[in-house]
């Protein structure tokens, strides 16, 4: 049983792990999610190898980081958040007068109390981030900085889950496992990716192949790209980037970079059937995994759907992007919202009506009352239109977005007009 509580409890377990993109981090964060989904394989890159345009980076691991005052008081300390330090920093351990540490701070004056997320994992350099507050309260005179760290060859670690349905046609679920604490942008994607794993490995019956991973982001669709490739352009026929899906606020949508594919059809036909209002952006909003899934020449149909978008709220890549921001009333709303979008994408298909004009269906008991439940005029209404629009020309999306009802409650229509020969399948 999936619940909005349960998902939380997940993502304050895993809060205080630093993630990187690569590191023990991103193992410890893998291990747990291994321990949720059931056959997810933890499997790794070697630093330095060669993937399309980049390389796989050396692996960051950081010990202890923290700045002193004269008087040894430790001012700033990883280990209160692991948001203070820059990602990638390499090892310091020196003295330096307030002025020239400031080269070396980063604080956010229009957020005085946040704490930001800096990184710097293609180029060899060191920071501290705090609240600016907590900057302009810092006294002339010397520091001590130390940071113990080590950039050395490794590994690029990701998670992987195939889930075999009756179909080589896959769908993909990508979510990425790289930040430090944050709860929305990094959490709420994991913990909802994991759930719906659950969901689907409980499922007696799946039409189609899920393909669900969990990687750094960037390098990490990067690097999975380069290794499954073909095989994905060939058998991938729906995708979701699953970011920023557990606070309270309007649901998000971004499109692939073509639109109009499964997945985008399949998503915004949830949306305008389940939400009251929710934000529709462009391609040009892109700003994770949708931007390697997309790109030309790979061009997989790989769309996203999030509460709020990344990057457009204040919380954003900051420290109050914490677990009070997401909830689990938030979670589980996103959860239900990629769960029915994959139901949807389940049941999708072409049918035609076997008869010239209308069939008879007094004879079989369909008129002038359903043998559905809840059967009504509205009923008989859906029944007539969906055989009115049955050419074996138009999917089911398409279809119910004609006439104007949600798939998932025109599917048992579909049944029992299949089950009274009056419909069939077109392969």
């Amino acid at each position: 049983m999936i619940t909005g509580e349960k998902m939380h409890k997940w993502a304050a377990d895993l809060f205080n792990i630093n993630r990187s993109i690569t590191g023990p981090g991103v193992r410890e964060t893998l291990v747990f999610l291994s321990n949720l989904i059931k056959g997810l394989q933890i499997k790794s890159v070697a630093s330095g190898t060669k993937v399309f345009d980049w390389t796989v980076p050396d692996e960051w691991e950081i010990r202890e980081a923290f700045i002193e005052d004269k008087y040894g008081n430790r001012i700033v300390d990883f280990k209160n958040n692991n948001l203070h330090i820059v990602g990638y920093s390499v090892a310091v351990d020196q003295y330096m007068e307030l002025d020239e540490l400031q080269k070396y701070l980063h604080s956010l004056p229009e957020q005085s109390d946040a704490i930001p997320y800096v990184t710097s994992y293609y180029s060899k350099s060191w920071g501290f981030c705090l609240t600016h507050n907590q900057r302009e309260s810092l006294e002339s005179g010397k520091y001590r900085v130390y940071i113990d760290s080590t950039i050395s060859p490794g590994v690029l670690n990701y998670g992987e889950l195939i889930i075999p349905g009756d179909s080589k046609e896959e769908v993909l679920l990508s979510t990425y496992i790289c930040h430090p604490s944050m709860a929305n942008n990094e959490l709420s994607g994991p913990v909802v990716t994991a759930a719906l794993s659950q969901w689907l490995l409980s499922l007696k019956k799946r039409r189609y192949t899920y393909r669900i991973i969990f990687i750094p982001e960037t390098i990490g669709s990067i690097t999975y790209l380069s290794k499954n490739l073909d095989y994905m352009k060939e058998n991938v026929i729906a995708g979701f980037v699953i970011t920023c899906i557990g606070d309270n606020r309007t649901y998000s949508f971004l499109p692939s970079r073509k639109g109009g594919t499964l997945a985008d059809r399949a998503a915004l036909h949830c949306l305008k059937n389940s939400v009251k209002k929710f934000n529709e952006y462009s391609y040009l909003d892109r700003g994770s995994d949708e931007r390697q899934y997309c790109s030309p020449g790979v061009d997989l149909p790989v769309c996203s759907i999030m509460r709020s978008k990344y990057d457009t709220y204040p919380e954003y890549h900051t420290s109050l992007d914490n677990l009070s921001f997401i909830s689990p009333e938030g979670l589980k709303g996103g959860y239900d919202i990629l769960k029915k979008t994959i139901r949807i994408i389940e049941v999708n298909d072409y049918y035609k009506n076997i008869f010239y004009c209308e069939p008879q269906l007094g004879k079989r008991g369909l008129y002038p009352n359903l043998s559905i439940k809840g059967g009504s005029a509205d009923d008989l209404k859906n029944l007539m239109n969906l055989l009115a629009y049955a050419d074996g020309e138009i999917d089911l999306i398409d279809l119910a977005n004609i006439i104007n009802v949600d798939i998932i409650d025109l599917h048992p229509i579909v049944e029992k007009l299949i089950d009274s020969e009056l419909i069939e399948k077109v392969c």
